[in-house]
């Protein structure tokens, strides 16, 4: 097998060791990119060598991508079939259920599963499908055909709109790949309430999974009959689970229309719907006019868009955290508790609680930080991999 593939090398210059011991990329400036590497094709296989000829594994290769090679198999003999996938999707699937009662969760988490670039969805019989990068675009179909062989789903589906696929040189269009996409929206359970997820309409994959024990912990904040107010809420994530926890009203900010309907629908759901109120527009705008109104709350929490989503946006990103930390802060009646949270890989989490600390002080407040949640198990980190820690969630008493 490996005689029939190209082989790529790294520079003397490249940190050898470092993929040997788990990372898994190769950036475009440590590899030897001759022409016949440059002629290669988006999504490749080949076998990487070290620069002394020495294999390290077989990689997917774009020399379109800033990362040019992603590590899929240590072994350089590795077959890429459908098997290759049953496999690592198997193993995923042998966690999540262990973790989780209902097939509602994220079943791959790209380079922490093994799956470079690649992230799965599942919901119920139904599962989405993001392939970031070239390689799982080039075999989308054995892996759609591996994921219905070992959880029996009935319709994949995939999502194109990841922002990383531009930089892969890939397209924005999604498509059916299994079965027929749903009509309508499906729910979902999470925490005691029900979420409402657009598979083909909505942000992302449909839903964020990847804030269900931020949302339990938010909802271990409220005492009975509690003001909560969510904001950048999309489908109603912190919202919903509090509202289910017993808080007296939840009232949801987000600039998205279709987005605050979902969450309506899951409150409907629920049977919440009396107890739930929302506000479409930008959320500096919203929740300046809610302090200029004298609203207060007793839970606040804030989960913005990635500000910082590169090193180059860090600083002003970290200017957006601090502005959100205030202008929430300000909403937080006394005694009450303020949830913030970034999805910026960029902004480590020193950074983030440094911005949120100033913004809660700018306000005029004094916060004692009681806990800080990251992503949940069914987005397991890869140790050697920082920008797999991208979650972080700050929760403050004032």
């Amino acid at each position: 097998m490996t005689d029939d593939l190209p082989r790529v090398r790294l520079m003397p210059k490249a940190n050898a060791r470092a993929i040997r011991h788990g990372f898994p990329w190769v950036y475009a400036n440590e590899l030897v990119t001759d022409r016949r590497t440059k002629a290669l094709a988006p999504g490749s296989l080949a076998v990487l060598e070290d620069s002394g000829r020495v294999e390290m594994g077989l990689v997917a290769v774009n020399p379109m991508s800033r990362i040019i090679c992603r590590m899929l198999d240590r072994d350089a003999g590795a077959v890429i079939d459908r098997a290759w996938f049953a496999a690592r999707i198997s193993r995923g699937l042998e966690l999540r259920e262990r973790l989780y009662e209902a097939p509602f969760y994220r079943l791959i988490h790209a380079e922490a599963d093994g799956l470079p670039g690649v992230v799965i969805d599942r919901f119920g019989d139904a599962a989405v499908i993001q392939p970031n990068a070239a390689w799982a675009e080039v075999l989308i179909e054995e892996l759609a055909a591996a994921l219905v062989e070992v959880t029996g789903v009935t319709t994949v589906l995939k999502n194109a709109a990841g922002r990383t696929r531009s930089l892969e040189g890939l397209d924005d269009a999604s498509a059916v790949l299994v079965g027929a996409a749903p009509a309508t929206a499906l729910p979902v359970p999470m925490n005691g309430a029900t979420y409402m997820a657009d598979l083909t309409g909505g942000q992302k994959t449909g839903l964020f999974y990847d804030q269900r024990p931020n949302h339990a912990f938010a909802a271990r904040l409220v005492a009975p009959g509690a003001r909560v107010l969510d904001v950048f809420s999309h489908v109603g994530g912190f919202a919903l689970a509090m509202l289910a926890a017993g808080a007296g009203q939840a009232l949801a900010v987000d600039g998205s229309a279709p987005a605050l309907e979902l969450a309506e629908a899951g409150a409907a759901a629920g049977g919440m719907a009396e107890r739930f109120a929302t506000r479409q527009g930008d959320a500096f705008d919203v929740m300046t006019a809610l302090a200029a109104e004298g609203a207060q709350f007793d839970v606040v929490v804030c989960d913005p868009p990635a500000f910082a989503p590169n090193k180059q946006a860090l600083d002003a990103g970290l200017r957006a955290y601090e502005r959100v930390a205030r202008l929430a802060a300000a909403l937080v009646a006394p005694g009450g508790y303020l949830g913030l949270c970034s999805c910026s890989h960029a902004a480590d989490l020193a950074n983030f609680r440094g911005a949120s600390a100033r913004g809660i002080g700018k306000a005029g407040r004094r916060g004692q930080l009681l806990h800080t949640g990251f992503a949940g198990p069914d987005h397991p980190q890869l140790p050697q991999l920082a920008e797999t820690a991208y979650l972080k969630a700050l929760f403050f008493r004032l």
